[in-house]
């Protein structure tokens, strides 16, 4: 797998996976589907998390993940996926929200984004399961637990 990963450190002095735990969260979601790639993932403030989803998805609250996808001209080949936008504060308290382990919810959320890169979205029923099983299927062979039986959203 050819994945080209920039991190960007946005919310200074805040616990974060390392890069090589995002690198292999991506890995995992792309194997099979894609040969190569190009990745951003910024990890944001609050302050920084909301501004952008209020500027992009009309809402003035940080989200914990957006995924804003690369759509190249015609006629343009390229790896990029696009970028990933993670709010760390918003991690961290949903991951003690749900009594779920930090490293277990930023997996998920990685692995969450870059599905709905890859054009995986959950905006009715059956996109949502589809959708939903995948992020199961990809963080179970990860290691991690069901992100949906765990905070109890099943």
């Amino acid at each position: 797998m050819g994945l080209i990963l920039e991190l960007q450190r946005a919310a200074p002095g805040v616990d974060i996976p390392e890069e090589k735990e995002f690198r292999r969260w991506a890995e995992a979601v792309l194997s099979g589907r894609r040969q190569s790639a190009e990745l951003v993932i910024r990890v944001v403030d609050e302050e920084e998390g909301r501004e952008l989803n209020r500027r992009y998805r009309g809402r003035d609250s940080a989200a914990n993940v957006l995924s804003f996808p690369f759509e190249p001209p015609a006629m343009v080949e390229t790896g990029l996926l696009g970028d990933l936008v993670i709010c760390a504060p918003v991690v961290a308290r949903e991951a003690r929200e749900q009594a779920k382990p930090s490293v277990a919810h930023w997996a998920h959320l990685t692995v969450h984004g870059l599905l709905h890169l890859l054009g995986f979205d959950h905006l009715n029923e059956q996109e949502a399961v589809e959708m939903e099983k995948l992020e199961v299927i990809i963080l179970e062979e990860l290691g991690f637990p069901d992100p949906y039986l765990v905070s109890g959203n099943r």
